[in-house]
């Protein structure tokens, strides 16, 4: 029996035709099926998963109300839970197991949702195919000869699957929406501060955003709202809760403002992509939306800037990974400190952290701070510019996910440049801040997914959510 979806599943949980612990074998049954040949989980422990489960079942008994009671959740590995070790994919932190718990998953394990495993990365969630990780690479459900992006693939496979409801992934440049393009799910970045990053594993701190992966935008809308709001222990987290404007699946389509980005339609872009991209448009338009070309002329720079800041920030916040904290212990031939750091991480950690270590040490370096960093820091605040002039003319923005539907395993290895270009069209959601969702429109020839990109101003996840979920009943119509 496969793991029924999160409404039907909810729905005979409160009934009584099921309980907590039959949802969670049926869910690990799953990923015993499935998980071989995709690697999406890299750590279930069935035992745990039905002691929560129980836990689930007595609380339901007791009247407590648990409004995501139901929900099978995978959960990323870089976000810290008690009960598991986290890795962040990563040889550095093999066996380290936290002491607290990522308030995102906390709150969402309050609210009722049963965390079933651990979803692989790229290794501290670099890189964009989920091939940079300790663990192997995450193949995608629709087709096991490509990745399936990320670094959040795991996630986005594991919903793919159907291995569980929905999944928790990360955001720095992309990485929630391009592997949720890969796989053909719902995907969405928040606002940054909307969630909070406690007990999130750090990689670009001024960039990273906890988001879910689903299989529909009002179960996004769901979590979001249980998961965000201040938070004491994150003083970037925003005194704002999205339960106070109202998500709604029925948003009317006449008279909204859509932006067509002129930028992000030249060369590198495929056709197959492009046709469903326009074709989205189109069916907005028949709905009474107003097509408006806008331009925002520095988004060119935007990649540039963001691998420059990222990796500056990355080079800082792994530097705590030095062998004598927490994780592996390489002492060296010499038994000297300056030995064991640089063995413990020249073992520890894998080729693409490193490369990504080196380039922001070099961008932060004396004599290239101003020419890169400072210079970068610049772009970003000229692109947050960008984007307030195109709100006043404009209410959703409406852009590919990816120039292509995705990439053969080991398509990128001998060229990262390649990789990284693949995040031309999500980063500039992250150096502005602003929210972004990734929702599944069609296919390719080779059945390989495609999605569409809208984005808001700060705060909109209701509206993009609203008409996300518009845009898959026009394509399914279209389709149809």
């Amino acid at each position: 029996m496969a793991l029924p979806s999160f409404a039907n599943s909810r729905s005979a949980l409160l009934n009584g035709s099921l309980t907590a612990v039959e949802l969670a074998q049926l869910s690990v049954e799953t990923i015993n099926k499935e998980n071989p040949h995709i690697n999406a989980f890299t750590y279930v422990d069935a035992d745990s998963v039905c002691q929560s489960a129980q836990s689930i079942d007595e609380r339901l008994a007791r009247d407590e109300n648990l409004p995501l009671a139901g929900l099978i959740l995978g959960v990323k590995d870089v976000l810290s839970t008690t009960e598991w070790p986290v890795t962040c994919s990563s040889k550095i932190l093999k066996g380290y197991r936290p002491p607290f718990e990522a308030t995102s998953v906390a709150r969402l394990r309050q609210a009722g949702a049963l965390l079933i495993g651990r979803a692989n990365c790229d290794e501290f969630a670099m890189g964009s195919t989920t091939e940079y990780s300790a663990y192997g690479v995450t193949k995608n459900p629709n087709n096991v000869k490509y990745v399936a992006g990320g670094s959040s693939g795991g996630s986005a496979a594991a919903v793919a699957a159907g291995m569980c409801h929905a999944a928790l992934g990360t955001d720095t440049g992309g990485s929630i929406r391009q592997p949720s393009a890969f796989c053909g799910v719902v995907g969405l970045k928040p606002t940054y501060g909307l969630v909070s990053r406690f007990g999130l594993v750090a990689f670009a701190s001024s960039f990273d955003c906890v988001g879910p992966i689903t299989q529909s935008p009002y179960e996004a809308w769901q979590i979001l709202c249980h998961m965000s709001g201040t938070d004491p222990n994150d003083a970037t987290c925003i005194d704002y809760s999205p339960e106070k404007s109202a998500y709604s699946p029925d948003m009317p389509i006449d008279g909204l403002r859509v932006g067509v980005l002129s930028e992000y339609y030249g060369e590198g872009l495929e056709d197959e992509v492009h046709h469903l991209v326009d074709q989205t448009a189109q069916n907005l338009k028949s709905q009474g939306a107003q097509l408006i070309s806008v331009s925002m002329p520095h988004i060119e720079y935007g990649i540039a800037a963001y691998y420059i800041l990222a990796a500056a920030e990355a080079s800082s916040n792994l530097s705590r990974y030095d062998g004598v904290k927490y994780g592996i212990r390489h002492l060296g031939d010499e038994e000297s400190l300056e030995s064991m750091y640089v063995q413990t991480r020249s073992q520890g950690f894998g080729f693409e952290v490193k490369r990504r270590i080196m380039l922001g040490t070099y961008v932060l370096s004396a004599g290239y701070y101003d020419a890169y960093y400072g210079k970068a820091q610049r772009v970003r605040s000229l692109i947050r510019q960008d984007f307030e002039e195109a709100w006043k003319k404009i209410d959703i923005l409406l852009t590919p996910v990816t120039p292509t539907a995705g990439a053969c395993i080991g398509e990128w290895g001998n060229d990262p440049l390649q990789m990284y270009l693949s995040d031309a069209y999500t980063v500039t959601a992250n150096l502005a801040g602003i929210p972004a969702v990734s929702v599944p429109v069609g296919k390719v020839d080779d059945g390989l997914p495609v999605g569409v990109q809208v984005l808001g101003p700060p705060m909109s996840e209701s509206r993009i959510l609203s008409v996300g979920q518009r845009i898959m009943e026009l394509a399914d119509t279209v389709v149809s």
